[in-house]
């Protein structure tokens, strides 16, 4: 078996519009459309190859189940958490992005050691993310 790329995440979300806004708003990820046949809620994004796929609960509190938030606060300082990662042009850049957009970073920014400076935020639902750039040399 090869595998060739990450096609992309998929997450269940309590609320598509408040993910939609963090997803298509904060991150600027372009809403993309979903195939016609998927009879559930949800919104797609992308942002050159990389793919997020939010899925609207079923059930209310269903979202809140898979993906409970129980990290601590120096879990999330170090990354030591299920996240997904994006590479971004400046970290400076997406600090200040974030911050007009009342976003907190949970942790970093930090040099990971391999030459990627990292910082995490959380997503409306709590899930981890990661935005990194590679230091120049």
């Amino acid at each position: 078996m090869e595998i060739r790329r990450l096609d992309h995440a998929a997450l269940i979300v309590k609320d598509v519009e408040r993910s939609r806004h963090f997803y298509g708003q904060v991150l600027d990820m372009e809403e993309v459309p979903r195939p016609s046949n998927f009879n559930f809620p949800g919104a797609w994004f992308r942002q050159g190859r990389a793919e997020v796929h939010l899925i609207g609960e079923a059930e209310p509190g269903r979202a809140a189940q898979v993906q409970p938030g129980g990290y601590r606060p120096e879990e999330l300082s170090i990354g030591y958490a299920a996240h997904i990662a994006f590479e971004v042009a400046s970290l400076e850049e997406a600090r200040r992005h974030l911050k007009a957009h009342d976003v907190e970073i949970v942790g970093g920014p930090r040099p990971r050691g391999d030459g990627v400076m990292q910082m995490y935020v959380c997503d409306p639902d709590g899930y981890i993310v990661e935005l990194f750039v590679w230091e120049k040399k």
